[in-house]
């Protein structure tokens, strides 16, 4: 492959430019940090998103959260690595980052461009542990900061990064290996381009791979190195795909190609244009000969080798605004995929708060449902049963009292007196039974709807994930205890109805201070009486007794107070009873609570994504366009071997053309479509 006709191209016979390299004075580094109006209104956009991304939660086991978590951790590692510092610095140097499998030659590439050892090359995989970022002296500001990938920390070395004197410090120093960017300052390399040599993508160790996918989501340009025995690996072209995805400007190197193996490049370009990577240039570079003019030279593969990746990398590093145009590729593609993986988030987001709303909905219904059977089983005489109706007979039912109310309800108050005086501790025996009679009402109840609410959330995949490691099958067990306390209580309050109701009673007073007790009762009777749910005798009794309690009290306070009376005292116990409900159904609310998915912000981060959308159209509509016209003067230097290129069917050397009508004319098939370059930059086949 020559290089491309519209990349500013080194001078013919390889001498260094009389011209020198284009260097930004730190007052322009400065300025060039503070973006125009539109990129700053681009940079307020992504920020707020970046501030929504950070924020989004999706720990419910919903369908799809997995892959959704993923392309959160991936959308806010463009934002923090890539996308913004590339924003607030758009005169920072074009980052190159070297990746691809394992045993390609990575390191062996970026040494042999160089023409110096500054990675380690190696025979034990894997070799690159932590990353080598090479920069000219004059472009170290620009990355000694956290500007770009803030989560690396920095040590700066120099050439030879073997020793341990490469660390800055002593073995106990040095952070872990693969969260470390090592900075190596290097005149060999033009400024304003760097190369990054990154972990293998398929590399055994799992931060390796990790760290290498972090790296090249960082770059403005890929340059994937792959080899003839492993071009068409899974997990490689996984990552190229990515790259396909989000539009990033790539190259591939295809290493150590045997000769007359040139079957194996066509092949890969047919790989490279089904998976959306047509216009990526391909270079191939042979197999090392063990000796003679195509062997390795010091660990340097031969300077005819990396001729082209040379002479390429050599003419973008010498072009600003080629350079620019690439930034600028890789960082529209990235705009436009970060907010594809925001409305992604988004409808992630809103099935959270539908599985929230789900799992609430089915604890809340299940314990609202026990709610009404306690009210049920209170108002349809069930508690009027047994031990209840037993000692209720024997505090009324063959009393003198009980004929006295028979004969009429003017004889009552002649009797009160007689009857509290005759039998005060009956009425306590009776509280004591309501009490006993409730409590198992309302815990059969509870019970019921934990069970009913365990099976519901084991059924839903969301709530199925937070039930592990819980006890939440049956009620809590400090319930029954809970329950006791709410039921005296209410008792509690049923006796100060009473106190209350007969303190504005003068004729009552005196009733009121032999009997609370067994008035009270009365009332509660009155609460829970009813002939449903009652068979054969107990209608008759349970009836019965409860008309002697309404009587009882008709004759103290009056029909309405006593209706009143009632009314009130159900109130009470139905409120009772709910904050027993509400608290076992919070139970598995707090779960919900603690994870906060009720509201996850779905609606607030598709507003956020399409702020950015926005912002982008307003900033590509008013970018200028650079001007075309003519050969840009190449104002960098030469990587090693750039400027002589050697192709297998013309052995002898040739010059690369410094102008555009010193180049060969095109083949047929050149003219009919345009090269990778000239689409990055705007161009369509000719000089217009």
């Amino acid at each position: 492959m020559t290089a491309p006709d519209d990349v500013p191209q080194p001078p013919a016979d390889g001498a260094a430019p009389d011209q020198a390299p284009d260097r930004a004075s730190d007052q322009e580094r400065d300025e060039a940090l503070t973006p125009n109006r539109e990129s700053a209104a681009l940079v307020d956009a992504l920020d707020a998103l970046r501030a929504r991304l950070a924020a989004l939660r999706l720990p419910l086991a919903t369908p799809g959260a997995a892959v959704a978590r993923g392309d959160l951790a991936h959308a806010v590692d463009q934002l923090d690595d890539y996308l913004l510092p590339r924003l607030r610095a758009e005169r920072a140097p074009l980052l190159v980052v070297v990746g691809g499998s394992t045993g390609a030659g990575k390191s062996t590439l970026v040494n042999s461009i160089l023409g110096e050892h500054v990675t380690a090359p190696g025979v034990l995989r894997p070799t690159t542990r932590a990353p080598v970022l090479v920069h000219h002296p004059l472009d170290g500001r620009w990355f000694t900061t956290d500007r770009v990938l803030p989560g690396l920390a920095r040590v700066q070395t120099g050439v030879d990064v073997t020793t341990s004197s490469a660390w800055g410090g002593t073995d106990g120093d040095r952070p872990p290996p693969t969260r470390t960017l090592r900075l190596v300052a290097s005149e060999a390399i033009p400024q304003g381009l760097a190369l990054l040599d990154a972990p293998d993508v398929d590399s055994v160790e799992t931060a390796n791979r990790e760290l290498a996918g972090e790296l090249l989501g960082a770059a403005d340009l890929w340059l994937f190195v792959t080899t003839a025995a492993r071009y068409a690996d899974a997990v490689p072209w996984a990552l190229l795909q990515t790259a396909a995805a989000r539009r990033a400007q790539v190259a591939l190197v295809l290493d150590r190609v045997d000769p007359g193996a040139e079957a194996v490049a066509d092949d890969l370009r047919r790989m490279t244009a089904e998976h959306g990577l047509g216009d990526a240039p391909i270079f191939v570079i042979p197999e090392a000969a063990p000796a003679g003019p195509g062997a390795l030279d010091e660990g340097l593969l031969p300077e005819p080798a990396v001729a082209e990746v040379s002479t390429w990398l050599s003419g973008l590093g010498g072009d600003p605004e080629a350079r620019r145009r690439v930034i600028t590729a890789t960082r529209d593609g990235v705009v436009d995929d970060l907010v594809r993986r925001a409305v992604h988030l988004a409808d992630a987001a809103d099935a959270q708060e539908v599985a929230d709303r789900r799992l609430r909905e089915a604890a809340v219904r299940y314990h609202d449902d026990a709610v009404r059977a306690v009210e049920s089983a209170t108002s349809d005489g069930a508690i009027l049963r047994g031990e209840v109706l037993a000692r209720w007979q024997d505090f009324v039912g063959t009393s003198e009292f009980f004929r006295s109310v028979q004969k009429g309800v003017g004889r009552v108050r002649d009797a009160i007196g007689g009857f509290f005086r005759g039998r005060p501790a009956q009425a306590p025996q009776v509280e004591q039974a309501i009490a006993s009679g409730l409590e198992s009402v309302i815990l059969d109840s509870a019970e019921a709807a934990a069970e009913r609410t365990f099976e519901a959330w084991r059924g839903d995949a969301a709530g199925a994930a937070l039930l592990e490691g819980l006890d939440l099958s049956r009620t809590s067990g400090g319930l029954r205890a809970e329950i006791g306390e709410q039921v005296r209580g209410w008792q509690g309050d049923v006796l100060a109805l009473v106190r209350e109701q007969g303190a504005s009673k003068r004729g009552a007073a005196r009733a009121l201070s032999l009997g609370v007790n067994a008035l009270g009762v009365s009332l509660m009777v009155i609460v829970f009486a009813s002939t449903a749910g009652l068979t054969g005798a107990e209608i008759g009794i349970a009836g019965g007794t409860a008309v002697v309690g309404q009587k009882l009290l008709e004759a103290v306070f009056g029909d309405d107070a006593v209706r009143r009376l009632a009314a009130q005292a159900k109130q009470r116990l139905a409120a009772r009873v709910s904050a027993v409900m509400s608290g076992q159904a919070a139970r598995y609310t707090a779960q919900l609570d603690a994870l906060g998915t009720a509201d996850a912000g779905g609606a607030a981060l598709r507003d956020a994504a399409r702020r950015v959308e926005g912002a982008a159209r307003n900033e590509r509509a008013t970018r200028a366009e650079p001007d075309d016209g003519g050969t840009r003067p190449w104002t960098g230097r030469l990587l090693r071997g750039a400027g002589t290129l050697r192709a297998p069917d013309r052995p002898e050397s040739f010059p690369v053309p410094a102008e555009r009508g010193e180049r060969d004319e095109p083949a047929e098939d050149e003219e009919k479509r345009p090269g990778w370059w000239s689409r990055v930059f705007g161009r369509r086949g000719d000089d217009s």
